[in-house]
């Protein structure tokens, strides 16, 4: 494993002397390749506090253009970049940010053709996808190429996240939750307003997406207790966080006769 520079040791010197970090987890960080899917609300803090982190290579996802509405919450994104894809703006931020940093910008729509390809060659993925079909597409991935997964949604100023590592079983044998055993179905198209029509109070995205950050460096440090099996509620509305806990259950299509590869699933 390469070593710290001299730069380096001062760069994440409030990471270094904590105890349950030190130079061996920054070391991890170094070393650590994370996918992000998404450089939109989500996104955007989760790649800003893993880059500042000292995170050594960030993939991101992401086909889409800045535009002015984005800047209320995209917060790697500025009124500079506008019309720039979002991959090589927030590539560009990271570079400001923490040139130590090696970003890989996939300007693609992740889809069940490309998923376990993209999903395989990182150590962890992050979701921050704005859709059911996405978020059902990248656990169903991570389960098959058995890499953890964090998480997040949003609505207009609630949040929730979660970890996943359903390829592995808790202490008593039983196998951890996916995505599927949270929900197992989604919901009917048109139920859910999207962002654009519903709005979504911008500091919310901050505060899921810096979670997300949090959970998926804790993953790759080793340390605290993370949200597997457990459901983050976030509430902004009247300032109120609660965790739910959830359970592996056969009623989805990973569990029971599950499919024993990912072209059975997308046949499925």
């Amino acid at each position: 494993m390469e070593a710290l520079s001299p730069a380096e040791l001062e760069r994440y010197a409030r990471h270094i002397v904590l105890r349950d970090v030190g130079g061996p987890g920054q070391l991890k960080l170094k070393s650590a390749r994370v996918l992000v899917i998404g450089a939109g609300g989500l996104g955007a803090p989760v790649l800003q506090y893993l880059a500042a982190a000292g995170v050594g290579t960030l993939g991101i996802v992401d086909d889409d253009y800045v535009s002015l509405s984005n800047l209320q919450r995209q917060i790697i994104h500025d009124t500079d970049q506008l019309g720039e894809p979002k991959v090589a703006s927030a590539a560009e931020a990271i570079a400001r940010l923490n040139p130590n940093v090696k970003v890989e910008p996939l300007p693609t729509r992740i889809t069940g053709q490309n998923a376990m390809q993209l999903v395989s060659a990182f150590d962890l993925v992050i979701d921050g996808s704005d859709n059911f079909a996405t978020r059902y597409l990248v656990s169903d991935a991570c389960f098959f190429a058995q890499k953890p997964l964090v998480t997040g949604a949003v609505g207009q100023f609630d949040g929730s996240l979660t970890l996943l590592r359903p390829y592995e079983c808790d202490e008593a044998g039983k196998p951890n939750p996916t995505y599927r055993c949270l929900f197992p179905n989604a919901p009917a198209e048109g139920t859910v307003p999207t962002c654009s029509q519903a709005g979504v109070l911008g500091a919310l995205t901050g505060v899921v997406g810096s979670l997300q950050a949090l959970e998926a460096i804790k993953e790759i440090v080793g340390f605290g207790e993370g949200l597997l099996g457990r459901l983050l509620l976030i509430d902004t509305y009247t300032m109120a966080f609660d965790t739910i806990r959830y359970k592996h259950s056969k009623k989805n299509p990973l569990n029971g006769d599950k499919p024993q590869s990912w072209a059975e699933m997308l046949e499925g």
